[in-house]
């Protein structure tokens, strides 16, 4: 870890008070001409749990767990809420870093976890004078820390399952459903994002049987999105004959809004509705095995990137590249 002096972590970002959600949300898709009304009606999904969304707390938690295994200073910024990016790298330069290597909390290859956080980076180095140098930590969707942490989470879900239920219970993985043409470019040669999800459910599942599917879709009905919706695909397999299912947010490393309310609150209320027992996996977090997956990546001898080159996992079209 000695190329390194100081750790960095790149995350989402999101509102801890109530008055924090619109500002929040306005950074989210800036550029992007979201109605209003739209942003409104998201704001309810974090003012019912008071205005506060997790994922900050998950990131202060997983910095914890961090210090007694990596022997670099720990820093912490996100994309779209405090504390931001150039904030930190404000403080990192003032602190004398000058080569830092950047975990970020996202495991896959595709236009908005991979390729927007970079651009970011390199936005707020330009703001910083004396910015450190970033060296982006590989993508993780493969490590065995990550499949080790998801695959207990996934163990003890099955088994908050009544016993009845547990042999039989379909395991259906879950991630950000992303335009058709952004999954189709992602990664060196296209198409990366969803054969990396796949990859590692298929890791996590090991015998068991099992589906990808999306949620969170934010965009207009006549974009093509990956499909199908997570509740949509619940409603077959009740259809179907599946007596039980356990969600697996495969596509998330920790509670994003999206988790609490597209699986815990809607998915949840869709199950209820067919008498469908249902139980969700705990994202990674802080598990021991996804602690230590960090750690290791510091300690690889150069970073193995899928997103290799400044033409990778593009913007897609008609999005601005912010």
């Amino acid at each position: 870890m000695a190329r390194y002096d100081a750790l960095l972590i790149v995350s989402f970002g999101g509102p801890e008070k109530p008055e924090d959600v619109m500002p929040f949300l306005e950074n989210v898709v800036r550029g992007r001409g979201v109605p209003r009304d739209r942003l409104l009606e998201v704001a309810t999904h974090y003012q019912d749990v008071g205005g506060v969304s997790p994922i900050n707390q998950q990131c202060r938690d997983l910095i914890a767990a961090l210090r007694p295994e990596v022997d670099l200073p720990i820093y912490w910024g996100n994309r779209n809420w405090h504390p931001f990016l150039t904030d930190t790298l404000r403080k990192m330069a003032a602190d004398g870093v000058t080569r830092a290597a950047a975990f970020i909390t996202a495991a896959n290859s595709s236009y908005s976890s991979c390729r927007q956080y970079l651009d970011d980076i390199a936005r707020a180095q330009a703001e910083v004078p004396g910015s450190p140098e970033i060296v982006r930590l590989r993508h993780f969707f493969d490590h065995p820390g990550f499949v080790a942490a998801m695959t207990d989470h996934t163990r003890e879900a099955v088994a908050r399952l009544p016993e009845e239920h547990r042999d039989g219970a379909r395991l259906v993985f879950t991630a950000h459903s992303i335009p058709v043409s952004m999954a189709a470019s992602s990664g060196p040669s296209g198409g990366a994002y969803e054969a990396q999800l796949r990859a590692t459910a298929a890791l996590v599942a090991g015998d068991r049987p099992w589906d990808l599917v999306w949620q969170s879709r934010s965009g207009p009905p006549q974009v093509p999105w990956l499909e199908p919706d997570v509740c949509d695909h619940l409603r077959a397999l009740h259809a179907s004959g599946t007596r039980a299912a356990v969600l697996v947010p495969i596509g998330f490393v920790s509670d994003h809004m999206e988790v609490v309310y597209d699986l815990d609150t809607e998915a949840a209320a869709v199950a209820a509705e067919l008498g469908m027992p249902l139980t969700r996996a705990a994202t990674a977090g802080v598990h021991p095995r996804f602690v230590s997956m960090v750690r290791e990546l510091l300690e690889e001898p150069e970073p193995v990137l899928s997103c290799a080159s400044a033409t990778c996992c593009p913007a897609p079209r008609g999005r601005p590249e912010s």
